[in-house]
């Protein structure tokens, strides 16, 4: 079999992952969601006005900051939305999918499998060398 027949077969196992139909799922349930969508929108808003604000001379501070303040309102109700908070964990679940078929894929190349954490934590006494 081809290298691109089994790329392909992987790709559809992985499509047909719970975790991938998972995020599918909450990625919808975000697209929907009209209280997350006009916070966007009115975060995009706020970026542009203080982008705008930045192009005046003198900048006032005053309006600087309080276009802040609202910004980090919006990413605090955007971060604490039960949507978002759905998505986001969905999407780090595909990612660590992700990373667990690279990795396998790693060792069957190369017969070492790739190190998962940071070694200065052990003082490479797991083995693996930078």
């Amino acid at each position: 079999m081809e290298i691109m027949e089994l790329a392909a077969q992987l790709g559809q196992a992985i499509k047909a992952d719970a975790r991938v139909k998972k995020m599918e799922e909450a990625k919808v349930a975000y697209e929907k969601d009209e209280e997350i969508q006009k916070l966007m929108l009115e975060y995009n808003a706020q970026q542009i006005a203080m982008a705008e604000e930045y192009k005046k001379d003198p900048v006032d501070e005053k309006i600087i900051e309080a276009i802040e303040n609202r910004l980090n309102e919006i990413v605090e109700q955007v971060t604490t939305n039960a949507t978002f908070v759905a998505i986001s964990e969905a999407q780090e679940a595909v990612q660590a999918l992700m990373t667990e078929v690279n990795a396998e894929i790693e060792f069957q190349i190369t017969g070492q499998r790739p190190c998962s954490h940071d070694c200065s934590s052990c003082g490479s006494d797991c083995g693996h060398h930078h």
